[in-house]
């Protein structure tokens, strides 16, 4: 049988040949077994997936397959990719593009077409391959996207409808909060039944206007408003303040092994709460990032057990990114080492609303 690799080169080689279709009828790969054609499909890199399936329709359907997807995590060929939601302040729309890097080594992000304007206003949530969407200016709408085959299909509707919503995972659940006539309340999705459940949950702490991110660390959730930081334990029903949280105004954050991440624009330094040890650190090793961020603004990403920061360039529209690698040594102390760092994206009014990861 001819190698992986040989057959791989010559599939991409096919694509951008006007005659791959000839090429294809006289191809040894044609002759190959169904099965074996997806197992080496599915040690592909998955950037390369567009390109192949250039090379026929068969290909195409075959790059977008459940089989396809089902063996490459069988396989452990699965990889981490980040998406990001991008609101143009001229058109009012909120595209997902995807961070892809090219031949050349930069990455970039590149507009998903397959994938249609977004609800305004909608809070999302990755979950696998899966990205969910709550809410948004239709209120009460629910949407699952296949990451796998960009595709998207229409949930069921939330039980009520809701407003200025916050969403993240526990166990196999989701959990929304957000405003429901004036008052907070909070809902369950239960991603293995695709169902609701069927109680409205009352919050009975009061909470002010939500700051962007929920984040989830020890199985429980934690977020904040305005002026104060909370955490739900979803075993006990129970809600409380952490003001040891509550110390520092984060916000955009994410969770990496149990630590919440956030960037601190004003002294240009990424901030680590471990709920363990009840205490804020500064991450050390990161000098060069910080002469490279120039806005306050920002976004962090849990990544594959790394950490990924959006932030734009001061004075212009350019989207710049960073992945940062993070160590722990003796004394609690956290240590990060940017693995890349790069512009990514250019464009006027161009404003990111969600960054997220996802396994595909």
């Amino acid at each position: 049988m001819m190698p992986y690799r040989v057959i791989v080169d010559h599939l991409v080689e096919m694509s951008s040949k006007i005659s791959a279709k000839k090429t294809l009828s006289s191809s040894l790969i044609r002759l190959l077994p169904e099965d074996v054609i997806v197992d080496i499909l599915a040690r592909v890199p998955r950037c390369d997936y567009p390109t192949l399936s250039l090379v026929s329709k068969h290909f195409r359907s075959l790059v977008a397959s459940r089989e396809l997807y089902a063996r490459r995590s069988l396989l452990g060929c699965t990889k981490h990719c980040v998406y990001v939601l991008l609101f143009n302040g001229e058109t009012g729309e909120d595209r997902w593009y995807i961070l892809r890097q090219k031949a050349e080594g930069n990455r970039r992000l590149v507009l998903i077409p397959s994938l249609s304007v977004m609800p305004y206003g909608g809070s999302f949530v990755a979950v696998g391959s899966r990205i969910y969407m709550f809410g948004g200016d239709q209120n009460n709408m629910a949407l699952s996207i296949d990451c796998r085959s960009h595709t998207v299909q229409t949930l069921q509707s939330m039980p009520v409808p809701m407003s200025y919503i916050i969403a993240n995972i526990i166990h196999e659940r989701i959990y929304v909060i957000g405003n429901n006539e004036s008052k907070k309340v909070m809902v369950v999705f239960n991603t293995e039944t695709q169902t609701w459940e069927p109680e409205v949950i009352k919050i009975d702490i009061d909470l002010g206007d939500m700051w962007p991110r929920c984040v989830v660390m020890a199985h429980k959730l934690y977020m904040r408003d305005s002026h104060n930081s909370f955490v739900y334990e979803p075993k006990k029903s129970k809600w409380k303040r952490d003001e040891m949280l509550n110390s520092k105004k984060w916000w955009n954050a994410c969770v990496v092994d149990d630590v919440l991440y956030y960037y601190n624009g004003v002294k240009k330094e990424i901030r680590a709460y471990d709920p363990k040890q009840r205490c804020w650190r500064v991450v050390k090793g990161l000098e060069e990032l910080s002469k490279r961020t120039y806005s306050w603004l920002s976004s962090t990403v849990s990544y594959g057990g790394k950490l990924v920061l959006f932030f734009r360039k001061r004075f212009g529209w350019t989207i710049c990114c960073a992945e940062v690698s993070l160590e722990k040594h003796q004394g609690g102390e956290i240590w990060g080492k940017v693995e890349w760092c790069d512009h990514v994206f250019t464009g006027v009014n161009l404003y990111w609303n969600k960054a997220l990861a996802v396994v595909v």
